[in-house]
């Protein structure tokens, strides 16, 4: 189906075409009409299917046609989990609004309070905004959400498990009850099933990427490696196999800057990104990475929320994350708008058992490849208690049954009861029977 058969007025439908729209993608031929007839919604979309134009034009073609000049207040508003996110929505707005009179602004932490404030003040439709930023304007007063029609929750998964979900509360108890609302997750959690059962109303659900499942193009594949040698296969795997651009995913920031040093001291340009970083920092890293000036990105789960980089070839996990959920989230970074893509993940004998449950959410197991001179030696050899002659013996015949140890027996301790055993004993029935 094109964008011209889903009811989008003419000024949103040349935006597109500036943009090389085409074709709607599956969750956006789902969306657009369900939003269009003001239903809530719990939609599971998967990163790079195309949710942000699937859940924003409809928002763009309904504001437009209620529009009156020069009223411009928050009519709309998108909360995401990080900063990259908010900027990647915020762009995508814009460009899809280029030819309609309406205005969108972005608020996040580490930019300039004052800034968004004096942009707030000079009016805008549509808020897209990180939870804890947005609280700070209210706090100031200087953003009303009494006339917010439409509530986005935009990777809702992510904005529970980052610990968010006090901050969402706090923000639904000033909106308007009348709106509509969308909850947007690539994962079906337990928290955001609650969340969901306190803001929506009879929702539609819409799980056009089943959650839970990776990206259908993404070729995924883990190769065992031993703890200490993982920084050596990383290596090896971008420069051997000449990879021209790479995201690279850890667990924890004092490991990205670890890793950051590792692959430039070998020769591959790489920046990082991560949540001790500045604003101004994590902006400048991406954009080298996007204009092919680093080879490599290293970026922790939270600051790679967001990264909207179509071209985008291999991932590889240094780890396996803390959050299984996440997993789907980083090979969801390759393979996008329907490219094939490459996610490789680096697994030590510890992350076994994670491995496991992330092979279980996915629904089936994960080829792996050994790589000589990395990958643990398979241990060979008799098993069981009899595996070293340093053991002693303690099972006794060939089929290992255990030694039954002779125990004294324990003498039974008295207690106060006793004494009473003779008062309480049945008496002899010593009645005769009268003739």
């Amino acid at each position: 189906m094109s964008f011209a058969g889903l009811g989008l007025c003419d000024e949103i439908f040349r935006a597109l075409k500036e943009k090389g729209y085409q074709e709607a993608t599956a969750i956006q031929k789902a969306l657009i009409p369900a939003i269009f007839a003001r239903r809530d919604i719990l939609a599971g979309a998967q990163t790079g299917t195309g949710k942000t134009a699937g859940f924003m034009l409809p928002i763009l073609q309904s504001l437009f046609t209620t529009f009156e000049a020069d009223k411009h207040y928050p009519k709309a508003l998108i909360l995401v989990p990080t900063r990259e996110l908010a900027k990647q929505v915020h762009e995508q707005t814009a460009a899809y609004a280029k030819y309609l009179p309406l205005k969108s602004t972005v608020l996040y932490g580490g930019a300039n309070l004052q800034a968004q404030a004096n942009r707030l003040k000079a009016g805008c439709d549509i808020v897209v905004s990180t939870s804890g930023r947005l609280l700070e304007h209210l706090g100031q007063k200087n953003i009303s959400l009494e006339a917010i029609e439409y509530l986005v929750l935009d990777e809702a998964d992510t904005i529970l498990d980052m610990g968010f979900s006090k901050e969402v509360t706090q923000i639904l108890s000033v909106l308007p009850g009348k709106r509509q609302n969308i909850l947007i997750s690539a994962t079906l959690s337990g928290a955001l099933k609650r969340l969901s059962d306190q803001i929506l109303h009879r929702p539609k659900l819409l799980e056009i990427d089943k959650m839970g499942t990776g990206a259908a193009k993404v070729k995924q594949i883990v190769y065992p490696v031993e703890s200490e040698k993982k920084p050596e296969l990383l290596s090896y795997l971008i420069g051997s196999r000449n990879y021209k651009q790479v995201l690279v995913f850890v667990r924890k920031k004092e490991e990205a800057d670890k890793i950051e040093k590792e692959l430039n001291e070998s020769g591959l340009c790489t920046v990082s990104i991560h949540g001790d970083k500045t604003s101004g920092a994590r902006g400048r890293a991406l954009h080298d990475f996007k204009e092919g000036k680093a080879r490599v990105l290293v970026a922790t789960d939270i600051a790679a929320r967001g990264l909207d980089i179509s071209t985008l070839e291999v991932v590889i996990n240094y780890d396996i994350p803390h959050v299984k959920q996440d997993y789907i989230h980083r090979i969801g970074r390759t393979g996008r708008a329907g490219k094939s893509g490459l996610a490789i993940t680096l697994v030590d004998e510890k992350e076994m058992v994670a491995l496991k449950e992330v092979e279980r959410m996915m629904g089936k197991a994960i080829a792996q490849e050994r790589l000589e001179g990395y990958a643990p030696e398979i241990l060979k050899g008799p098993k069981g208690p009899r595996s070293s002659e340093e053991k002693k013996k303690t099972v006794d015949g060939a089929f290992g049954k255990k030694k039954k140890q002779e125990r004294p027996a324990k003498k039974r301790k008295t207690t106060k009861r006793d004494g009473y055993a003779k008062f309480e004993s049945p008496k002899p029935n010593n009645t005769k029977k009268r003739r």
